[in-house]
């Protein structure tokens, strides 16, 4: 018997066809399409490069050099403002990469010396959001670093919004982008080319016709991987949500309480769990858990059942509205929101599957 492990499948067509359209969509600005969310899958990259990207960007070496290795013939955008211990391969492996510290830059700097190659950055500035970059009216020491480290050339300059503060993009913070890098040329003395707004959240303004000329690159990821916008918390509706499903088995299924009888306590990651008290339910427990997937961000395609909870191991599933048909051994499937995906494509108990 063939032992069925939680999958994740993919449907590569539509990933491809997110790609072609958010790259028309972005008529004018070049779109860097982000493989980190699959782990740059090969058949993700692929299909972000018949879609037309015009780069690959992820914010792990490891990927990055896997992408090298592919030879898809696009430039390597990395996206995590590089360790110092890793710039002898950023600087062999990337073509670019975010910096925000002029340690980095001196260091990108003597790694090119030794290759006898040349490197770009895009210089992160922080307009609020608070994760990385440069904060606003401080770049006079990355413009001093970059001028004396003639292997280094700045492509641009580049924000980030939504990944930890939950900051929005605005016409008007992309304009002080705009104002900073425009500052930038005149220190340097020579003009940027990149001036890189932002991620799938910035998609909304692109929407709305409020994306400031200047404005010509964005890293997409999230929006062509899932179709969707965690940040504004929305379905993107010119796009596909098709793109990819768990699949897991049905390892228990019985009638049980839906409060726990006796005494409790703290549950296995230190949490106090809440119960509703619906009587006698029917529930089934599916062979995938925690360790495997950020359950809160999965959404049944069966819409009568309902996620429960879960340990490392197991998800606890209410499915006695879930219509019959179900049975130990049978798999129940999910969609993914982008945490969710991001922890199962990283998951080495989870397989994945093309189609």
């Amino acid at each position: 018997m063939t032992v069925q492990a939680p999958r994740l499948v993919v449907d590569i067509k539509a990933v491809e066809e997110n790609a072609a359209r958010v790259v028309q969509k972005c008529a004018g600005i070049f779109v860097s399409g982000v493989t980190k969310g699959m782990c740059a899958l090969p058949e993700i990259a692929s299909a972000l490069v018949s879609g037309g990207c015009a780069e690959l960007a992820d914010s792990r070496m490891k990927n990055i050099a896997a992408l090298r290795r592919m030879g898809t013939g696009l430039p390597l955008l990395l996206l995590r403002i590089p360790m110092l211990s890793e710039l002898p391969l950023v600087a062999a492996e990337a073509d670019c990469t975010l910096v925000s510290e002029t340690e980095a830059v001196r260091g990108l700097q003597r790694e090119c010396d030794f290759l006898g190659n040349t490197h770009e950055v895009i210089v992160m500035t922080d307009l609020g959001d608070l994760r990385e970059g440069i904060w606003m009216g401080q770049m006079e020491e990355m413009a001093r670093a970059l001028a004396q480290s003639p292997r280094i050339r700045c492509r641009g300059v580049g924000v980030n919004f939504g990944c930890y503060g939950g900051t929005l993009p605005t016409a008007s913070k992309l304009e002080q982008l705009i104002s900073i890098g425009t500052e930038l040329e005149r220190e340097l003395g020579y003009p940027l080319e990149t001036f890189s707004g932002g991620a799938t959240s910035s998609l909304l303004l692109l929407e709305q016709n409020a994306v400031p000329k200047r404005i010509n690159n964005l890293r997409i990821g999230e929006a062509i991987l899932l179709g969707s916008d965690a940040t504004s918390m929305r379905a993107i509706p010119w796009l596909r949500r098709d793109t990819m499903r768990l699949e897991a088995e049905i390892v228990e299924l019985k009638r049980k309480p839906s409060v726990p009888v006796g005494p409790t306590g703290a549950d296995a990651f230190g949490n106090i769990p809440e119960f509703r008290d619906r009587g006698e339910r029917l529930r089934a427990i599916a062979a995938v858990g925690r360790q495997d997937v950020r359950i809160e961000g999965l959404t049944p395609e069966n819409s009568g059942i309902i996620i429960l909870g879960g340990s490392s191991d197991h998800m606890i599933l209410d499915v006695e509205e879930a219509g019959g048909g179900l049975a130990v051994g049978s798999t129940v499937a999910f969609f993914p929101d982008y945490g969710a995906m991001l922890a199962l494509a990283t998951s080495p108990y989870v397989s994945l599957e093309v189609v």
